[in-house]
């Protein structure tokens, strides 16, 4: 099964560098390697970051709250790093790219930590009403971030974070979303303790971990790498959702063992919707935002089902 993956992977891979507006056969030698090396090997690259990055923090944060049903769409986290970055442009307009992922970043750990506070708190019986807590959470904070953009007559500045599109990638660019490498792999040297946080607070206690510290540094990692993402491409919802629950339902939640199967399904699914968004309307291209959004959404509700019909 590892093996079918890993070669649909590959056939994604390939297939992402040859669509596209412009043809790569037929085309002059010259002109085929420039749109190789400026265009489509960066989307390529920031396509499979993307979904590894964002499958990976639906992880991390469905182990710190115990709920299946939670990522960073689901949880305000993209919500907040979007207002992060109209806060930014607002309060230091001339700033450069990565001072606004630093706006970003605090805005999106704030909110995580509040939304974890909230959730906490209220220990809910049904575990349906988290992730919706966490929407209308997401919707407060998107309402602010519109209200200020209003304000400050910038709402078509904010457009760029509205919905996620890989069609403004280019080399020199979109490199700082090479930040989502190390987040990765620290998470996956945390996996096993990751793995003990989602037993519970108490479980990890007696078990020697750090609850509170361990908890941090995944909140940490988690919004290193949504304001990475989404100051390079944008917001985009519901694969850190999906991609841990088919996983685990496969495979358990063991990290150690189903992290990687969890960062390849994710740059896989990332990988589908992207290649829909070209083809559906090709030569032009609907944002992945919009497909990702239709996709995982489905797939979201059969899940919130799936979790209804298991509480009942």
């Amino acid at each position: 099964m590892r093996i079918g993956l890993c070669g649909l992977f590959a056939a994604l891979c390939l297939a992402s560098l040859a669509i596209g507006a412009t043809p790569l056969l037929g085309a002059a030698p010259a002109d085929a390697w420039l749109t190789l090396t400026a265009s489509r090997l960066p989307r390529l690259a920031a396509l499979v970051l993307s979904g590894v990055g964002l499958s990976v923090c639906g992880v991390i944060l469905q182990h710190i709250v115990r709920n299946r049903f939670v990522e960073p769409g689901t949880s305000g986290g993209l919500d907040a790093a979007k207002l992060g970055i109209l806060v930014s442009l607002t309060v230091l307009p001339a700033a450069a790219v990565p001072t606004r992922m630093a706006f970003a970043l605090l805005f999106c750990f704030g909110a995580s930590l509040l939304y974890v506070a909230i959730i906490r708190r209220i220990r809910f019986r049904n575990t349906v009403l988290v992730p919706v807590v966490g929407l209308m959470y997401g919707s407060v904070l998107a309402a602010l971030a519109e209200f200020h953009a209003y304000r400050h007559n910038i709402l078509q500045s904010m457009q760029g974070w509205l919905l996620g599109d890989f069609s403004k990638v280019v080399q020199g660019h979109y490199e700082i979303i090479y930040l989502v490498l190390p987040a990765v792999v620290v998470a996956y040297l945390y996996a096993h303790r990751f793995t003990v946080l989602g037993m519970g607070e108490d479980m990890a206690g007696s078990l020697g971990l750090g609850y509170t510290a361990t908890a941090a540094l995944g909140l940490v990692l988690v919004s290193v790498t949504v304001a990475a993402i989404v100051i390079t491409v944008g917001a985009i919802p519901f694969i850190g959702l999906v991609v841990p629950n088919l996983v685990a339902l496969w495979r358990g939640e063991n990290l150690a063992r189903t992290l990687p199967l969890v960062a390849l399904g994710g740059a896989s699914l990332l990988l589908v919707c992207d290649i829909a968004g070209r083809l559906l309307m090709h030569p032009y291209e609907v944002p992945i935002g919009l497909t990702a959004g239709g996709i995982g959404g489905v797939l979201f509700l059969l899940l919130i089902i799936r979790g209804m019909r298991r509480c009942a």
